[in-house]
This record gives structure tokens, sequence and C-alpha cells, in this order.
């Protein structure tokens, strides 16, 4: 049966990703730049956005320290969801990260789709992910994130590179056991939420700082009041360093942080840790 820790009732995953530098660019040999997704832009021709490019470069020179003072001085632990390329290219970001104690999940090589991708070509792009992570933060990642889409190998592929967990499933409140078609061994899938994603804060209808707020606290509040200890729950919240970490929005996520971290039967917690506590709770049998 599945607990958490000490009999609290619900896990609460914080997710920041890190995408910035590893974005589409014809600089990269890509048809197209990235959106300019604070304007809802998207330009279809080849030529190099040079003013966007500074828009993803301010959430690592602003951005990250931002969020990462505010996980510090709340002692709370995060999952990176990092796309390799971008903590390559930002070497410092990722002693911090690996210095603060976050764990490091894999975003792809590049924060790029892989739904076209053939299988060889997708294996070299999870195998590449796993080892550039390696080398910037000492550990290979357990998990994985997808940009969105993924093709029927993907969770396979996962499988035989070694990971314990995929966060591609929106399905649930709680991870459950997977065993994808040919694949090795079962992975675990720890769901993800994009409602609770600051990620709205840029579609329509874009929601405020006050508003994002609200409904992040109402879900935890909601799922607190909900779970018990032999049925909990968890929470997912995703982050992103352009968008939360900007001043005009940091102070909602500094106000959900207090929020949280004055209830009681909480676990604040890493993705891998929920995934490694339900494998032990609840054993594959096949």
């Amino acid at each position: 049966m599945l607990t958490w820790p000490d009999g609290r009732r619900l896990a609460l995953s914080l997710v920041i990703n890190v995408e910035e530098g590893a974005e589409m660019s014809v600089a990269e040999g890509d048809r197209k730049p990235e959106p300019v997704d604070e304007l809802g832009v998207a330009l279809s021709v080849p030529i190099r956005h040079y003013v966007n490019e500074s828009n993803y470069a301010y959430g690592i020179r602003a951005g990250a320290p931002r969020i990462l003072d505010l996980f510090a001085r709340h002692r709370m632990p995060a999952t990176v969801t990092a796309a390799a390329l971008a903590l390559e290219r930002a070497p410092q970001l990722a002693r911090r990260i690996v210095a603060d104690g976050h764990e490091v999940a894999a975003h792809g090589w590049r924060w790029v789709h892989q739904f076209s991708m053939d299988e060889t070509r997708e294996r070299d792009f999870i195998r590449r992910a796993a080892e550039s992570i390696a080398a910037s933060c000492g550990q290979r990642p357990a998990g994985w994130l997808s940009r969105y889409l993924h093709t029927p190998n993907t969770r396979r592929l996962l499988a035989e590179e070694g990971f314990l967990y995929h966060m591609d499933d929106l399905s649930d409140d709680v991870p459950r056991w997977e065993l994808p078609e040919g694949a090795p061994r079962p992975l675990v899938c720890v769901p993800y939420a994009l409602d609770t994603n600051d990620m709205k804060f840029w579609t329509a209808p874009a929601l405020t700082p006050q508003d994002w707020l609200d409904y992040a606290r109402r879900s935890f509040d909601w799922l607190l009041a909900e779970a018990r200890p032999e049925a909990p729950r968890m929470l997912s919240v995703g982050l992103h360093l352009r968008i939360i970490g900007r001043p005009g929005r940091i102070w909602a996520l500094e106000a959900f942080l207090a929020h949280v971290a004055a209830a009681e039967g909480v676990w604040i917690t890493t993705r891998r840790a929920i995934a490694e506590r339900f494998a032990a709770c609840c054993p594959w049998t096949g």
C-alpha cells in the first residue's frame, strides 16, 4: 500500500524547468526561431531572433538566482527538469543546483520536439541528454520529461537506458507502474500537471500572478483535505526561470511556498524520492 513518510498525506513536487539556451534557433540549424512567448508571436521564417534569445537568457542570468534564492530561504527541494545543453552552457547554474541539493531530471538533450524522431535518433537524443547531465551535475538523471510530445518508442527507450521514472503523463494524482511494450523492465509513471504550471501566464486566457497563486493554493488545499495517510495524493507545480523568475511574478511563488510551509501533513520532496517511495511501497509484480 502506498504511503508517504511519517504518515504525511500529500507529496508536493516543485518542478523547475531549465530550457534557456537549448531552445530552437536558426543559429542551431533549426528552420525557425523559438516563439516569443511573452507576446504570443511565432515566426515561420528562417531568421535569427536576437531579441527573443535575450528573453531566454534572462532566465539564466536573473530568473534562476531569484528562484533558487527563494527555495534556499524556505529550505525546500525541487526537481530541476533540464534540457541538458542548457546546463552545459550555464555551468555556474548546474553547480548551484547541485550544491543546493535539488534533483536534476532530463528534459531532453535540447528543448525541442522529439515526436518526429526515428528510434535510432531518439535513442541518441535520450542517451546524450543523460550523459550530458551526468557530466554537468555528477549524477545521471533518474527521470525524464519530454517537450509536450513523444514517440511510441520513448518509454521503452527510457527503460532500456536505465531511467527510473517518466513524467509524460497528466492522468492522476498518484504514481503508478507502467511496462512499455517490448521494454525489459517497468517504469514508474510520476504524473505531471499543466493546470498549476506557470506557463498559464502565457496561455490564453492568461492568468495574473494573483490568479495563479489563488489556483495553486486552492489545488494544494483541496488535495491536502482529500488525502489520507492510507490514501495519499501528490501535487505538481511547474515553474520556469524566464516566467516566474520575473520581478512582477516571483512574489506569487513566494506566497505559495509560505502557504505550503505552514501546512501540516505535507511531504515536500523530489520526484525521484516519490518514485523510489512508490517502488518500495508497491513493488512491481508483473
